[in-house]
């Protein structure tokens, strides 16, 4: 008769140990995934603030602040705090992502859609700050710049997917309007998308360098490139016009007329705000705000996006079983 060898149980992570001990609410859920959107909107707001006060380099390396300091010093001034003040908020950005991963790694049943969406926000903050690294290293060239802003709204993008997730289910998505109205949202989101890129070009090219230095820039012209930022912006409004009108013939849900409202209010603002510092030379403080307007406008269309389609509670046969203690893993 032979012996059985006892089970040997797989040592847990510690994800999979606080899943085991907590079951947040459906609400802490939610609210953690949106601080993980508001913090992406702080960073991206505290990163234009940093260039816009000619802080850029105040931090003369990276990942320290000096070679011999990992911290600002009183010879760097009040730029090497701003520099160095927000590339704390990094920590804190990256512990609004821990607690999103943290609170839909705990939820039952378990749904992974959800824990990769955190993940992922997580490897796209550790991307960005090696990209800001060598944004530093590099001088504040523009085009790392812009890539480093891009990357911040790639973050912002999945923060609010993760977040509207958290109210719906993990069954197979289904529209909610007609195909037409569903490629026209996706028509405002791409062009929304253009939008935001022609305007690291503008801002490429522009004075506003993050620096006190002579930092080259894009090589084109300012205000052709700030024209054609413009052009595409009125063809989102002129978009976001369109889909307020199919929808009021179509009988859309009242949420996603909602979306729609917010979307066109958000650009309403921002290109009065676009407007008014093309004609005024650029002020930062209106530079800062349209920063501001345009992670908000980012958050409007992709909420509206998501809002033509929708997920339903999976059916019973596709939940994921519960795994048993030795079985707990990420």
């Amino acid at each position: 008769m032979h012996k059985t060898r006892p089970t040997m149980e797989r040592v847990q992570t510690p994800l999979a140990h606080i899943a085991r001990r907590w079951t947040p609410a459906p609400a802490t859920v939610r609210r953690a995934a949106l601080s993980a959107v508001v913090m992406t909107v702080v960073i991206i707001v505290t990163g234009g603030a940093v260039r816009l006060t000619g802080s850029g380099l105040g931090c003369d390396t990276w990942p320290k602040c000096t070679d011999d300091s990992l911290f600002a010093t009183p010879e760097q001034g009040l730029h090497g705090a701003i520099e160095f003040g927000n590339r704390m908020l990094t920590y804190v950005l990256s512990a609004a992502v821990g607690w999103a991963i943290i609170a839909a790694r705990s939820e039952k049943p378990r749904r992974r859609s959800l824990t990769r969406m955190g993940w992922a926000q997580f490897w796209i903050v550790m991307s960005n700050a090696v990209l800001g690294g060598i944004t530093v290293w590099a001088g504040l060239n523009p085009w790392t710049v812009a890539g480093h802003f891009l990357l911040a709204n790639a973050l912002l993008t999945v923060a609010v997917m993760t977040w509207h997730r958290t109210g719906e289910g993990d069954g197979a998505a289904r529209p909610r309007v007609p195909r037409a109205v569903g490629r026209l949202a996706w028509a405002i989101t791409v062009v929304s998308g253009l939008l935001i890129v022609l305007g690291t070009a503008v801002t490429g090219a522009g004075k506003h360098a993050g620096d006190s230095s002579d930092i080259a820039r894009m090589p084109w012209d300012w205000a052709k490139a700030a024209q054609l930022h413009a052009a595409s912006a009125w063809v989102v409004c002129a978009l976001a016009v369109a889909m307020w009108l199919v929808l009021r013939s179509v009988a859309a849900p009242d949420d996603i007329r909602a979306r729609t409202r917010d979307l066109l209010i958000v650009l309403l603002a921002q290109g009065g705000i676009g407007y008014l510092q093309y004609f005024t030379g650029v002020p930062e403080i209106l530079v800062g705000a349209h920063m501001l307007g345009s992670a908000l406008m980012w958050i409007a269309v992709v909420r509206l996006l998501l809002s033509v389609r929708e997920r339903p509670a999976a059916p019973a046969a596709e939940m994921p079983a519960p795994a048993g203690p030795e079985l707990s893993r990420v």
